[in-house]
């Protein structure tokens, strides 16, 4: 891959890694306020996570994707990549699982059936954005340090 198009998707992949990584957190402030005593709240969710998350996340997979395969850091080659692959398809499963309890918090919202802390799912939601969050600071700490060790694999 030319220097100025490496350069292009690294841009890409930063930016949509970081919209990833900006948007969970944003569901999470959106979480605790639900849980919290603000219900209205769980009816940004279904917006926040179907127009900024999953596009987020998807383009950040796919873009690191090409990356990996584009340069010498390679896509299966270094573990701290490798781990990035993972840790980033993880997250997105644990997302896609999980949209049918955000859709339901909304109805949930919007009917007036839903308080402070009165559903598991709410929880759920602070628990899961949580741990996504962790997750993908987790990844852009490893993007960061980029520590050492081959995995032994070419690809």
């Amino acid at each position: 891959m030319p220097l100025s198009l490496r350069k292009l998707v690294l841009f890409v992949h930063v930016v949509t890694s970081v919209g990833f990584a900006g948007a969970v957190a944003a569901f999470l402030v959106l979480a605790v306020a639900g849980l919290n005593g603000l219900p209205s709240a769980y009816l940004a969710l279904p917006l926040v996570t179907w127009w900024v998350i999953v596009p987020c996340a998807v383009a950040a997979l796919a873009v690191g994707t090409v990356s990996g395969l584009g340069t010498p850091w390679g896509l299966l080659k270094h573990y701290w990549v490798s781990i990035k692959l993972i840790l980033t398809a993880v997250a997105l499963v644990v997302l896609l699982l999980k949209t049918q309890t955000i859709g339901a918090l909304a109805v949930m919202a919007a009917n007036g059936a839903i308080g402070p802390a009165s559903s598991q799912g709410q929880y759920a939601m602070v628990l899961h954005s949580a741990g996504g969050l962790a997750v993908l600071l987790l990844a852009a700490a490893l993007s960061t340090y980029k520590p050492r060790g081959l995995t032994g694999l070419r690809l």
